[in-house]
């Protein structure tokens, strides 16, 4: 727990300066993390990182998550995801240049792994983009839904969530996190008005608990595809954490549910 803490304040500590920041520092720091969190995709499956899908697949995350159409004016609006495109196109090209030995199935997972990343870590740049207390809400939101499924689960629960994916998660536990979720985000919401337009307070509640059931099903993810893999970590970047992809698995999946919700 003590190995916990310290490093996860250090990882904090570095993380937060570039939040508060934003622009176009943040969105390389992201985009960098992206990239991480596909090498960590294409470890597990024992995959070489510098290999020609390899480094294509964390390429494509990179220029996924980063709003490239702000910084080249050339670009259409869609700048980022055409990018992204022109590199599945290439990707997929492999399957033509080397189709003894790389066939579509080799291709669809790193490409599944760069949308999979990507995608979730976009959305952290464009909440960045809408504002700071954006992010905030979200954080708050998965660091609520973690910390009360573990308080009220280790005290109350009985009965096993989803066992085969992961074992010590309870229903009622899960309940635990939603109804910490909600508490803390109206908390939230009192102290910032602003945080939940478009939508009203009572709305921004019901909210809540959607994004709360989200994180865990993005946490229930990253289990599922260790656990295909058989490893306790997505990485060893941070100790006593794991990797990118062990920190952010919920927050990969909040962000774009409140995208498609307007909230930014």
């Amino acid at each position: 727990m003590q190995k916990r803490v310290i490093f996860g304040g250090a990882a904090l500590a570095i993380f937060l300066p570039f939040l508060l920041v934003g622009g176009l520092a943040f969105q390389l720091f992201v985009g960098l993390l992206a990239m991480i969190g596909v090498s960590e995709m294409l470890r597990m499956k024992q995959l070489e990182i510098f290999s020609f899908e390899g480094v294509l697949a964390m390429l494509a995350a990179f220029v996924l998550t980063v709003p490239l159409d702000h910084y080249l004016t050339f670009l259409p609006l869609d700048g980022s995801f055409t990018a992204f495109s022109l590199i599945v196109l290439l990707i997929l090209a492999g399957t033509v240049l080397n189709s003894s030995v790389y066939s579509f199935e080799d291709a669809a997972y790193p490409l599944a792994s760069s949308l999979y990343v990507g995608i979730g870590f976009q959305n952290l740049v464009n909440a960045r983009i809408a504002g700071l207390d954006k992010v905030f809400l979200a954080l708050f939101i998965v660091w609520a839904t973690d910390i009360g499924a573990y308080m009220i689960g280790r005290q109350l629960g009985q009965r096993k969530l989803m066992p085969a994916v992961s074992p010590n998660k309870t229903i009622e536990g899960s309940l635990g996190g939603v109804g910490s979720a909600v508490l803390v985000a109206l908390l939230f919401m009192l102290f910032d008005k602003s945080v939940y337009a478009p939508h009203n307070f009572f709305v921004m509640l019901i909210l809540v608990a959607v994004f709360s059931v989200f994180a865990q099903f993005g946490d229930l993810v990253e289990s599922a595809i260790k656990r295909h893999f058989g490893v306790k970590d997505s990485g060893k970047l941070i100790p006593g954490h794991g990797g990118i992809l062990d920190r952010f698995d919920s927050l990969i999946f909040v962000f774009p549910i409140m995208h498609f919700f307007g909230l930014f």
